[in-house]
């Protein structure tokens, strides 16, 4: 799979690249590329961005740089299967469009800076809008970094045991609930101990424990 990340701040994603799962995925085959929009502007001075039409704060990253960015990336005809332009108001990132993602053969992410991407990356060169949430951030570089992780913890060989995406949050396996508690040694610490049923070694036992816990989490129950 390939995944390219169009971005002004390239270097922002050095620590995201030294993560053990993603460079396993890359040593997999996985191919995690980056574009800086600067790189292929067609204005002087290394200009992306300029003032909104209508007045306003803030500045708006233009759709000439932006589709400029994207036919040097793919100028040998090789263009990703999604484009995904990344807005606070785009689909909602879920376990069920990672799983979606992560079936594609190519996908490129649009990070936006400053007040936003113009309108028009959106209707006339992206294929999809995506946010990971109902919150702003200064930038599309974190958002890009989930969106790729979500789908990279997803690819074959980034995480050490095979199984270890099978039982997560959201999966299928649970049923879309958010996973199960986990608890570890000490037995007892502070006199805050853990549930009996994790220390039977009754395997049937603790996977049922585990499916209930699951779904309380995931209707909200406590008790």
């Amino acid at each position: 799979m390939k995944i390219d990340v169009f971005t002004l701040f390239p270097e922002w994603f050095d620590w995201f690249y030294g993560q053990r799962h993603v460079r396993n995925s890359v040593e997999a085959g996985t191919e995690l590329r980056l574009f800086n929009y600067r790189d292929s502007t067609p204005l002087g001075g290394g200009q992306v961005d300029d003032a909104p039409y209508g007045g306003g704060a803030g500045m708006v990253l233009r759709v000439d740089v932006v589709d400029a960015a994207l036919s040097a990336a793919y100028a040998d005809g090789r263009e990703p299967s999604r484009v995904l332009v990344l807005a606070p108001s785009g689909r909602q990132l879920d376990e069920t469009l990672a799983r979606e993602l992560a079936s594609e053969p190519h996908v490129a992410l649009l990070s936006g800076r400053y007040e936003g991407i113009d309108e028009r990356v959106r209707d006339h060169l992206a294929t999809d809008a995506v946010s990971i949430g109902p919150y702003v951030l200064s930038g599309g570089e974190l958002a890009a970094m989930v969106v790729a992780d979500a789908i990279i913890r997803k690819l074959p060989g980034a995480l050490g045991h095979a199984d270890s995406a099978v039982e997560e949050s959201f999966s299928e396996a649970l049923g879309g609930a958010p996973e199960y508690p986990h608890y570890t040694r000490p037995a007892s610490y502070r006199g805050w101990g853990v549930p009996d049923v994790l220390l039977s070694g009754d395997h049937e036992r603790v996977r049922e424990w585990r499916m209930e816990e699951s779904r309380r989490r995931g209707d909200g129950t406590t008790e």
